[in-house]
């Protein structure tokens, strides 16, 4: 839904609830989706949150109770009579139940496994004995389940009869008795043979399985790669378990990528929206890093800080002094470049620890074409403009000659320390994305300073 329209719906929605209009505020909402509608309900306040709630159909409230914030899932549990709360549990997946239980404070969770069905709760609380970041944990137990020996007819006679409360019904999954994962066979399969053949006939057998302990970014890779609309999840002794459905996927996801973008900007990453967030909180994510970012740069001061009366005591020197912020920027900007697409590459697996050579000689190759390009760019800038147009006499050949060569080697260094790091990073256990730029930029900092006061003590003697 476009966002203007958006605002037209809650405006609307705004007007009738203060006209007490609740039959039109029911037709105005129940013809929206479930996600639009918890966007709608979180613009508004704590009070009237319950009244809009308690106004939408039960399948809509249900669809939009797992979209909305947590904070609000709270305020509405809360609220909620164990009639209500039984009503809504009565209409979510398995796995929405859970993902809602993690985010809720004990007493809350008290309340719905309280009122939740015998059935649901030991399907509750088989998902939580799982690690957080397993497959076990996102997985969902409701699922089509068929036996090899029934017909066709009889595998559509069983998803018609059970299919209503799964999750999925495109993919059936075979079984013996004992649950142990014989293959599936799809809806379109079903569709197209005929009444009378078994199951076991039409079956695929060849089947992509998760583990329950698996990492639960791998299980999303595996997803991706095949182009799966579900996953089983077998234990070991391959007993299916449940399933991993494509929005549980898209939604790790998300928040890996979240994640991964949280530690490239050096911040611990949160579970929390930004908003939901506290100003305590937001600082104590940031402030470990800033502090050792803060201390790593220390370096660069104490380099600066070394030559320092070389460069004061030559005009030569003090010219230099103006191009520090350029060459460091350039060179952090260059390593910044390669760390984020190795990264990404790790991320997505197109690289691998074993292609390291390939890496730095490619990146060699690119940082030699883009210092040269910037060098002599440089050089033509700094004595057209700097010395010929604002007629600066410090700015002589062998000051732009220092500079130039300088910026070549920096970047040069730059692009391989940004392509390295984050691949050693992954060799010795650490996620790659925290050699994102801040550790990058900091690193060549210092590195750009040594590089560019020893090309000027040689070329300029200073």
């Amino acid at each position: 839904m476009e966002l203007e329209e958006l605002k037209e719906i809650i405006e609307e929605a705004e007007r009738l609830l203060e006209e007490k209009n609740f039959y039109a505020l029911k037709l105005l909402l129940q013809e929206m989706e479930g996600a639009d509608v918890a966007l709608v309900l979180d613009e508004f306040p704590d009070k009237k949150i319950g009244i809009l709630f308690r106004v939408l159909p039960k399948d809509l409230a249900a669809e939009a109770f797992v979209e909305m914030d947590s904070d609000n899932q709270e305020l509405l549990l809360s609220s909620f009579t164990d009639t209500e709360i039984k009503e809504i549990l009565d209409e979510l997946y398995i796995d929405d139940t859970v993902d809602i239980i993690e985010e809720m404070p004990a007493n809350v969770v008290r309340r719905i496994i309280k009122n939740s069905s015998p059935e649901a709760r030991k399907s509750i609380n088989e998902i939580l004995k799982y690690p957080v970041d397993s497959a076990g944990s996102i997985m969902t137990t409701e699922y089509v389940r068929l036996d090899e020996d029934i017909t066709v007819e009889d595998a559509l006679k069983r998803i018609r009869r059970t299919g209503v409360d799964k999750e999925t019904i495109y993919t059936c999954y075979v079984t013996k008795p004992n649950r142990t994962l014989l293959g599936y066979v799809t809806a379109k399969t079903l569709l197209l043979s005929d009444d009378e053949q078994f199951i076991s006939d039409i079956m695929e057998t060849n089947v992509i399985v998760a583990h329950t302990d698996e990492d639960k970014e791998d299980v999303v890779k595996e997803m991706s790669k095949y182009d799966l609309l579900a996953l089983p999840v077998v234990d070991k002794e391959n007993r299916l378990v449940g399933i991993v459905t494509v929005d549980d996927a898209i939604d790790v996801m998300e928040d890996e990528a979240t994640e991964d973008v949280e530690k490239m900007a050096a911040i611990t990453p949160s579970d929390k929206p930004y908003l939901s967030t506290s100003v305590f909180e937001i600082w104590k994510n940031r402030i470990p890093w800033l502090f050792l970012l803060m201390l790593s740069a220390t370096f660069t001061g104490a380099i600066i800080t070394y030559f320092e009366d070389k460069l004061v005591a030559s005009i030569a020197g003090t010219a230099l002094i103006a191009f520090i912020p350029m060459l460091m920027g350039t060179g952090g900007n260059a390593g910044g470049q390669s760390s984020v697409t190795i990264i990404r590459g790790l991320a997505v697996e197109e690289i691998r620890m074993g292609d390291i050579l390939k890496i730095i000689f490619k990146e060699l190759q690119v940082s030699i074409l883009c210092s040269i390009s910037l060098a002599i760019v440089n050089f033509g800038k700094m004595l057209l403009v700097d010395n010929l147009l604002f007629g600066n006499p410090n700015i002589t050949v062998s000051v732009a000659i220092t500079v130039s060569l300088t910026l070549v080697l920096v970047v040069i260094v730059a692009k391989i320390v940004g392509c390295t790091l984050p691949i050693l990073a992954k060799r010795i256990g650490f996620d790659p994305a925290v050699m994102a730029s801040p550790f990058i930029t900091t690193i060549i900092d210092a590195v750009s300073l040594l590089i560019y006061f020893n090309i000027a003590a040689s070329i300029l003697s200073i």
